[in-house]
Formats: C-alpha cells, structure tokens, sequence
C-alpha cells in the first residue's frame, strides 16, 4: 500500500507580490509530491509567509507564526520579515527554519527536511498553470521583483532588492496557461511594474509567435489579447505611462490605473524621495481623463509625514479635490526599522495623524459618492465573484478584487462564479453600486 503523501499547510500574509510567492512554493512542493492542507492539524509542516513592512505588519506576522506553533508545533517562515532572522527568533526560536522573500529553493528545502517528499508519479500531477490561492476566475501574475527607488518610508528594496525583470517570454507563457485554465482576470503585479524591463533593456524573447520586447506597453498588447480582463497594480507615475492610456481607451487592457501618489505638497514629496511635481501630474491625469473617459484611477497616500504641515495637508485636499480619483486609500504614517524617514525632523503626533485621516477620508467619501451615482443608469459589464441564495456580487472593470468597490446583483443566483454579465446600476451608496441582470451592450467601456 503506497504510503501517504506528506501535507503542508500555508499561511499567506501581506501584499499580491507575497502571495505569488505562496503559490510558487505550492506548486514546487504539489510537483515534489506534497499535498495540500488547509487545516493546522491535518499538516505535517506549516509555512508561514509574512509581511515586515510596516509595525503592525510585523505583529500579524509574528501572532500568525505563534498560532502556527500553537496548532501545528513544525513551523517553517519565509517572506520579508524573515530577511531579519533574529526578529523572528527573538520571538519564536522554535520555527523550523527561517528565509526571506522569494527564496523559494530554501523553503523547499526546509519542507524536505522537517518531512520528507513520498513521490509517487500516478498520484502527483500540477495542472499547468500551477497551484494558486486566489479563486479560479482571477490570477496575480507576477512580472518583476524588487525596486530600483529609494522612497524614505519604505525599506523593500533592502528586503526584496533591486528591480529583477521577468523576460516577456516567460510572462506570456504564464498568462497563456492562466488564461487557457479559466483565468478570466489577469492582475499584473509588482514592486514598481511601470519600470518593468528597463534592467533588461527592454530586450525581445520570443515564446511562440510573439517576439515581445521587455516593456509594459508591449507586453499588455500581447496578453490583452487573450480575451481576459488585464489589470495593472503598482505603477509609478513615469511619462511613459502615458503611452498606457491609448491601449485602456482601445480596450486592450482595462482602464484602472493602481498609482500610488503618496502626496501632494512638494515638500513632503520630497522629503519621501517622490516625484514633487503634482500640479504636473494634475495635468497628466486630466489628459489621461480626456483620452480614455472612462478611465478608473485609484490610489493611496500617508498623512501625517514627518514636516507635514497644516497647509502641505491641505494641499493634499485640495489636489484630492481636483484630482477626483475613483479609488483612494489611506494610510497613517509610522515609522519602520530601517527607513530613512525615522530619521527625519517634525514627526506628527498621534492625534493629529488620526484628525487628518478623517478628513482625507471624508473628501475622498464625497467625491466617491458623486461618481457612484453619476453610474446609476448605466450598463457595466460585471465580473460575477460571490453567488448565494440572495443574488450575486461582483465587480465593474473600475474595481480589483478585495480593495475596491463591489456590485449587488439581485435576484441573480442562478449566475455562475467567473462570469462576466451586463448588468444596469439601478442604485448606488458612498462606495458599491446595486443593479440587475439586464439585456443589451454596456454604456461604458468595460472590457
């Protein structure tokens, strides 16, 4: 009787980049002969992933990797918190070994030692497209690791290290397989995924009939025609973006640009080592805007920087207002270890980083609400990702999963997760939209 194949369980922490990095691990250890647990019990190992980018970070990942000890006792941690091994052991000098991110051959390693692979070549078989933890009708895909800037909040560059580009064959090959799996959104993601290929120089590799220079333009024109929604996560606002746009307005790849502004008064922009021409960039999204009206923008900031003032803050409003960006998120500042802002003069106290949240948020709220009803009407194309009893929930193309704005579809639940159906807003509140099923083409450019 062939003896059982060993079970590893995962606990996935922290940003899309990280979860890639979870399912590279599964897949190797699936293809090594491992199976999959989803419960701390039914494990022989458990991997912890984690996240060390800000405090709190560091506390949920240190809480999980305690968990992990309590449940399962055979612990095994990798991810950017484990690029400072002492902080972990400090904590838990039990764990089984200790990596950083995206050393995939350690891990497995590790896997192999605290339990041994039983292979068996009938029984073990990885669909190619690779094992995921995401649902089945939407994959991140990975195109680049590290990040060649220096902003003084932010210490990935020290974990995860310099801009390291994926050549565009490989990433077509990989798109290719998702899309042939089910896929029907692809999430392109990176550190800083509108530098991608400028280590390479932009070099050509060739997979099939594409020979694709390593540019994000080229390389969206190639997987957007593969007939799923193509969405990009994390760009860095270079001129070159602007040559994006025209393929958003063509419908090659969704019109959702994910630009992380962080602020809008040239004095903390530069005290972040941030581009500090926003009224420039004012004008670039408004060209963006008038080329591609349908376009969706979100985007996060940090109040509360070191030397922020009153009036750089207003700035801040003033530009939200102007700008009026369709997705915003928020983040107080804090300080991490090895920043190069912890350092800086003027830190913010607690209550007024809390005071000015508030009132960003608030702004963002009422520009929101201004944008969700002007859709009451309209016909989107919706992304079906949840189906009950009570109807459907899903998302335009103006929403990623899990951070943006969601659809309630009712009556729909005869829908199928995946699925992508015209559906006419009938409703709308500060942030989601209501509607039903509905005939006819969409009134907006959704893809």
């Amino acid at each position: 009787m062939a003896k059982a194949a060993p079970q590893v369980g995962i606990v996935s922490l922290g940003c899309p980049k990280a979860l890639v990095d979870s399912e590279r691990i599964l897949t190797k250890l699936r293809a090594d002969g491992y199976a999959i647990s989803g419960t701390y019990n039914g494990a022989d190992v458990v991997i912890v992933n984690t996240c060390g980018f800000l405090d709190s970070a560091k506390i949920e990942s240190l809480e999980a990797i305690g968990e992990a000890l309590d449940e399962n006792g055979r612990v095994i941690v990798t991810g950017c918190l484990g690029a400072d091994e002492s902080v972990i052991r400090d904590v838990h000098p039990d764990v089984l070994s200790v990596s950083g991110p995206h050393q995939y051959e350690t891990v497995v390693a590790a896997v192999h030692e605290a339990a041994p692979p039983v292979t068996n070549p009938f029984q073990d078989v990885v669909p190619p497209e690779g094992i995921r933890l995401t649902p089945r009708h939407y994959a991140y895909l990975k195109i680049s690791e590290g990040c060649n800037q220096r902003c003084s909040f932010c210490i990935i560059p020290s974990m995860r290290g310099d801009l390291v580009s994926r050549p565009a064959s490989h990433v077509i090959a990989e798109a290719e397989r998702l899309v042939d799996a089910g896929v029907q959104e692809l999430l392109m993601v990176s550190q800083d995924t509108g530098a991608y290929g400028t280590d390479l120089k932009y070099a050509k590799s060739t997979y099939k009939d594409w020979t694709t220079p390593a540019r994000i333009t080229d390389l969206c024109r190639v997987i957007g025609s593969f007939g799923a929604w193509v969405r990009l996560h994390y760009i860095y606002p270079y001129p070159h973006i602007d040559s994006l746009i025209p393929l958003m307005a063509e419908g090659v790849i969704l019109p959702y640009l994910d630009i992380p502004f962080q602020h809008a008064s040239p004095t903390v922009l530069k005290a972040m080592r941030r581009p500090a021409h926003q009224e420039t960039t004012l004008g670039r999204i408004k060209q963006w805007q008038a080329d591609c009206p349908n376009l969706a923008i979100r985007s996060t900031f940090i109040v509360g920087f070191p030397g922020e003032t009153e009036e750089d803050f207003s700035k801040l409003l003033q530009w939200l207002e102007a700008a009026e960006l369709d997705r915003v998120g928020c983040f107080k500042y804090e300080d991490v270890d090895g920043a190069a802002a912890n350092d800086l003069p003027g830190h913010v106290d607690e209550e007024e980083k809390d005071e000015r949240w508030e009132r960003l948020m608030e702004t963002q709220r009422r520009i929101s609400a201004k944008k969700m009803e002007a859709r009451i009407g309209h016909i989107f194309n919706v992304m079906i990702d949840e189906v009950d009893v009570d109807g459907a929930i899903g998302r335009t193309y103006a929403d990623a999963p899990e951070i943006d704005s969601l659809v309630y579809v009712a009556g729909a639940n005869d829908l199928t997760i995946g699925e992508r159906i015209p559906v006419r807003i009938t409703h709308a509140n500060d942030y989601d939209l209501f509607g039903v099923v509905t005939e006819g083409s969409s009134t907006a450019a959704t893809n």
